[in-house]
């Protein structure tokens, strides 16, 4: 009730931060998206007229109707996204994760030509000031820059977002509007007959449908950020920019139509319609409003990883989180990896017009894979099912034009981004076939059948004391199960003596935020050994050893354990034992006998598994108390071994 109160509540503190986080990339549209439809036809009332029609029509069914008035409902305890939207889901039907790994790996995708084509499409307005400037080298400049400053995090320049986000809005509706002036004929615009017949009767009319798609692919970032808006925020916030966005286009269609009959050639109509003593400052605005796009794309995608780490869809990365701001997260090596694409769109594309010409391809996937997962989302909810069917037919049929118009970029560099797509829903599908193949042939054992074991163990004298309290991590969910690798760990690799045995297991939850924790300890009245369940959400940061500690303080409270040291020295001087962890690392042994399949998922799992976080500084813990112990994977043994022995 809590989160949907906080998602329910309008402020206009809500409303700044809506303007400065989500509507970077759907803001910054403007920019690109007339000069991408037009390219290198000759200017026709037809063209303005109808592609003006389709934009128009296109926010309205797009980005209104399907995002903000429909998929905002959607939350997951106040969180959006691909992924969330996933969780709520995925329990009912295993064949919804095909649409999770194919949306969420083309939104990254599709994310690395972003930053690019803003940027480069705000700077190239100096071309217009100074004709000879190399904007290569400033894009580069720049776009290092915002990747540079992630690692900071960007709490103090967040504050700034929102003021100069709704300077550029502001600033796009005034624009517009001096151009309606002087030819309002534009506003017929507004009828979409213009943009079926643009569609259906102008040769090749129904291709720039690709670079119509241009106006509305920031959209899945208005569902991505709903955690941080709230949605009357993002619903009220909406009405402004979609006006702001709409008066734009229609002022460029204004400009185009005293354009008629002519060639575009390499002018921008976003900055054509500029008077020419505002070009430098409009120029500076457009810059700063491409930089938070760029930042806001960023940082979901270090969230979109987040997520699918918790999801077992992604190796366990490092993750950063560089201030006390909820939702801050920085994930180096994925800050770099992007960095690197973008710099190869840059180096590759030169320009914002080649890059248009790849741009959309793969974020149309993103948008049919939300509108499949809505759509079952829908069945569940119980809402009458022609409804739900005419509503995945709509915008099935709406997406599959989409897509069909964009395979006309993939020549053009549409495959760029599908080839990253593609790599990173490979590893996404072994990631997570992987952990089922783990999950379905890890061996456990009933814990109580060792416990007496444990209790002698822990006082056998003729054994060196290990430590006092030895800590375990464990996949074991069931509070009466152990893996048979920790107990062959305790008793048999080096017999391991300690006072008190503590198992700990983290189950993820669908529920975004959980931070919950139970307790099971053994009957005897030595209570020296302990499992501790740990239920925590998809975004909480697992700071196990933190919350192992804060555990461990309120048992001490409640007087349910003693951790001081059992050292008479150390006892007497009431000082705390030493806690030891021990953390099992799987590799794959040669001895087993996988199905080719499988084993080549294991190999390439065990191969990037290399190259990735390890387990104890995953979990957040003390590297100076744990203890890596390589333990093999011995997956379905070799047998039927024929070995005969011979005498001399």
């Amino acid at each position: 009730m809590e989160s949907k109160h906080h998602l329910d509540k309008l402020s206009a503190a809500g409303i700044l931060v809506a303007f400065g986080i989500i509507y970077g990339d759907i803001g910054t549209s403007p920019l690109y998206v007339m000069q991408a439809i037009i390219l290198n036809e000759k200017i026709t009332e037809e063209i303005i007229y109808g592609s003006i029609s389709c934009i128009f029509w296109t926010l309205t069914l797009q980005t209104t109707v399907k995002y903000v008035i429909l998929i905002l409902r959607a939350d997951n305890r106040g969180e959006g996204g691909i992924f969330a939207l996933y969780a709520l889901v995925r329990k009912h039907a295993k064949w919804l994760t095909v649409p999770a790994i194919i949306g969420g790996s083309t939104l990254l995708a599709d994310g690395i030509i972003t930053p690019p084509i803003s940027v480069a499409s705000a700077v190239e307005g100096l071309q217009l000031i100074y004709p000879d400037i190399q904007t290569i080298p400033i894009v580069i400049g720049i776009l290092t820059l915002i990747f540079i400053i992630q690692a900071f995090g960007t709490k103090a320049v967040g504050r700034a977002f929102g003021p100069i986000m709704v300077t550029w809005f502001v600033m796009l509706g005034v624009l517009g509007v001096y151009q309606i002036i002087e030819h309002p004929e534009i506003l017929k615009a507004f009828n979409p007959k213009y943009g079926f017949d643009l569609l259906t009767n102008h040769p090749g009319g129904f291709w720039m449908l690709g670079a119509v798609f241009l106006c509305t692919t920031g959209a899945e970032a208005l569902y991505t950020d709903l955690g941080h808006c709230g949605r009357e925020n993002i619903r009220i916030s909406w009405i402004f920019v979609k006006s702001c966005l709409v008066l734009n286009y229609f002022g460029q269609g204004a400009w185009l139509l005293s354009e008629v009959g002519n060639l575009l050639n390499s002018r921008k109509p976003f900055y054509e319609i500029m008077p020419e003593w505002w070009l430098l400052p409009g120029i500076i605005i457009a810059t700063s409003a491409a930089i938070i796009a760029s930042q806001a794309l960023i940082s979901g995608s270090f969230t979109l990883i987040s997520e699918a780490i918790r999801l077992n869809f992604w190796p366990k990365v490092r993750l950063v989180y560089p201030s006390d701001q909820k939702g801050q997260l920085y994930v180096p090596s994925i800050n770099w990896l992007l960095w690197l694409g973008c710099m190869a769109v840059v180096l590759y594309f030169k320009e914002s017009a080649n890059m248009e010409a790849a741009y959309g391809l793969a974020i149309t996937m993103t948008m049919i894979m939300t509108t499949i997962l809505f759509s079952y989302y829908l069945y569940l909810k119980r809402v009458n099912l022609w409804i739900v069917i005419g509503f995945m037919l709509l915008y099935l049929t709406i997406e599959g034009l989409f897509l069909g118009a964009n395979l006309l970029k993939f020549a053009h560099g549409g495959w760029f981004t599908i080839l990253i797509g593609v790599l990173v829903a490979g590893l996404m599908s072994v990631w997570l076939r992987a952990f089922y193949i783990k999950l379905r042939l890890t061996e456990y054992t009933k814990l109580e059948k060792y416990v007496p074991a444990l209790h002698e163990l822990s006082r056998d004298i003729s054994i060196p004391k290990y430590s006092t309290h030895l800590v375990f991590m464990t996949n074991a969910s069931r509070a009466s199960e152990i893996e048979t690798k920790v107990i062959y760990s305790i008793f048999q690799k080096r017999p391991k003596r300690a006072d008190i045995y503590w198992f700990l297991h983290v189950d993820t939850t669908d529920d975004p935020y959980t931070m919950e924790y139970k307790v099971m300890a053994d009957d005897d009245d030595d209570d020296n050994i302990i499992k501790i369940n740990f239920r925590l959400g998809f975004r909480v940061e697992q700071r196990i050893n933190l919350f192992f500690r804060k555990v461990v303080e309120d048992m001490v409270m409640n007087k349910e354990v003693d951790i001081t040291s059992r050292y008479e020295s150390l006892n007497r001087q009431n000082i705390t034992g030493d806690f030891r962890f021990v953390v099992l690392e799987r590799f794959l042994s040669f001895e087993n006998d996988l199905p080719f399949v499988e084993q080549l998922v294991m190999k390439t799992y065990f191969f990037v598994k290399d190259f990735t976080t390890p387990e104890d500084k995953w979990f957040g813990l003390d590297s100076s108390s744990v203890k890596i112990e390589k333990v093999p994977l011995i997956i379905r043994p070799v047998e039927n071994i024929k070995l005969k022995r011979v005498y001399s």
